[in-house]
């Protein structure tokens, strides 16, 4: 439950054989997408990688609660986030130490902080390169920050890999393997 009362619905992904307290990754997107869709391929592939992950809802979408359905709300949905995060902190399987998130396209936003991915052909290339360069100019805190530019892929590409896998897993289990150590 998110701090607006609104009880969100997530499919948890545990790597086979994990042992110990496990890094772990909350996954949504992209709008009006629900968790059995990429975010639910986003959040398998990466617990296949050795991630503790859920995959969830946003408010107002899919399983989750709250009315009107469908429409955005960016401090419900940065809650949202945080409720996810919270949840993983709590489980016992989860280094509360080493939590991530991944928002895919409309939910990218709530997540900016993580890892810039995007397609080099999509209508949107200039929101993440104008978002990086916010982020990195003059921050003392640019070190852990990168735009990644998939050549030739359009936005959609990035839901569930397209005709030619664009989806750089190796890439994103490298980042958070090393951000979340």
């Amino acid at each position: 439950m998110n701090r607006y009362g609104i009880t969100l619905a997530a499919d948890m992904y545990v790597p086979k054989d994990a042992e110990g307290k496990l890094p772990a990754i909350a996954v949504s997107g992209p709008f009006g997408a629900v968790k059995e869709q990429c975010s639910g391929l986003y959040a398998q592939t990466m617990a296949e990688r050795g991630f503790l992950t859920i995959a969830f809802d946003p408010s107002f979408t899919g399983e989750s609660g709250g009315n009107v359905r469908y429409m955005a709300s960016p401090d419900i949905n940065t809650e949202d986030f945080m409720a996810a995060v919270d949840f993983l902190s709590l489980n016992d399987r989860v280094d509360p130490e080493r939590i991530g998130i991944i928002g895919i396209c409309g939910w990218g936003g709530m997540a900016l902080a993580v890892l810039i991915m995007h397609g080099e052909k999509a209508h949107s290339l200039y929101f993440a390169e104008d978002a990086y360069e916010a982020m990195t100019k003059d921050s003392k805190f640019a070190d852990n920050k990168e735009l990644l530019i998939i050549p030739d892929a359009v936005h959609t590409d990035l839901y569930d890999g397209g005709d030619k896998d664009y989806i750089p897993f190796d890439k994103l289990e490298s980042f958070f393997t090393e951000y979340l150590k």
